[in-house]
């Protein structure tokens, strides 16, 4: 399987060489031009697919063309570990990912699987812009051979389910969709639900014919998959920012001339500010074409808030086991 995805990787970037103007090879006109493949395992219409065109637009813009960076979203490249197996190798030079499969690479990044951490999305992005704390979290990816590029994220994440949700209660005994996380299952546990892992493409499916009640993901997945035809009831749950991240293989990104790495720099931060305003913008739309659907949001009142927060405070105890405790701290702000 190894073999068979850097063959792949291979023949696109051969593509790309005859399409961008190369890998790294000199045109016509004595000019060194450079195409990169960034993979992604997100649907073109979302913020994921938003953020890395962004971020590719940014790069040509800034090198005036030398620079290019071609997106392969829908998993082209590899499901979500495929992609960080072939980023750290080096293979793919760009990922953009949400946190929560690197749990299994990087323990640490663990710390974003806190449920119910913050009140409102700007308190999250708050959170891992702190310098204290985002400094902790490169020298984490480092390690894992990543260099940390920035946090765009897609809202919170939320419950989608065919039972209306009015206390913690109606969790009960619920069969919910959850990745393979161990967290996010046990924060399921922790509300009396069934989480049941499930690759992602299946889902719809498992929806339609009933294998599965609810499932768990940002507006942004719910609309763009179509998740909601399936459900009656759209719960904001808001347990976790859905946070994406923006990753380059450490050794790809060290050999790089300083200029370049400059470049890529600067076209992240522009590229991590669209995607959050893309966000907040597409999230209101997203909820009007669910309402529209006949599908119901329902918003929790605070009594069911503090039950959910308090019902998962083992989950706070086991997290803050595992990863650093200035990691645990500095997230959230604890001195």
């Amino acid at each position: 399987m190894k073999r068979l995805r850097r063959f792949t990787i291979a023949a696109l970037c051969i593509i790309s060489a005859f399409v961008l103007g190369g890998c790294g090879k000199k045109s016509s006109d004595g000019v060194q031009r450079y195409a990169w493949p960034l993979g992604t395992s997100s649907p073109e219409d979302t913020v994921t697919q938003l953020y890395s065109q962004k971020f590719a637009d940014e790069v040509n813009r800034l090198s005036k063309g030398k620079m290019k960076i071609e997106v392969y979203p829908n998993s082209t490249l590899g499901g979500d570990r495929e992609l960080l197996e072939s980023c750290s190798d080096g293979d793919i030079p760009f990922v953009v990912q949400n946190t929560a499969p690197q749990v299994t690479f990087m323990p640490d990044t663990a710390v974003f699987d806190l449920p119910s951490a913050f009140a409102t999305i700007a308190e999250a992005r708050a959170a891992v812009d702190n310098p204290v704390f985002y400094k902790k979290m490169e020298k984490v990816y480092e390690k894992g051979g990543f260099k940390l590029l920035g946090y765009a994220d897609q809202g919170f994440r939320v419950m989608s389910t065919n039972k209306e949700v009015k206390s913690i209660d109606d969790f009960k005994g619920q069969k919910i969709r959850t990745m393979e996380n161990s967290y996010h299952m046990d924060f399921w546990k922790a509300l009396k639900a069934n989480p049941t892992p499930m690759t992602f493409s299946e889902v719809y499916i498992g929806l339609q014919q009933k294998t599965i009640d609810a499932q768990e993901n940002p507006y942004e997945v719910i609309v763009s998959s179509k998740l909601y035809e399936q459900q009656d009831y759209v719960v904001e749950t808001n347990h976790l920012p859905h946070y994406i991240s923006l990753i380059v293989s450490d050794e790809f990104y060290k050999d790089l001339p300083k200029d370049q790495q400059k470049i890529i720099s600067e076209a992240a931060e522009t590229a991590k500010e669209y995607a959050r305003k893309a966000s907040d913008e597409r999230i209101e739309d997203r909820m009007k074409v669910i309402k529209d659907s006949g599908t119901k949001i329902v918003r929790l009142d605070k009594k069911t808030q503090e039950d959910v927060r308090k019902a998962s405070s083992d989950i706070y105890k086991s997290i803050e086991e595992n990863v650093s405790k200035d990691v645990f701290d500095a997230y959230l702000n604890q001195k």
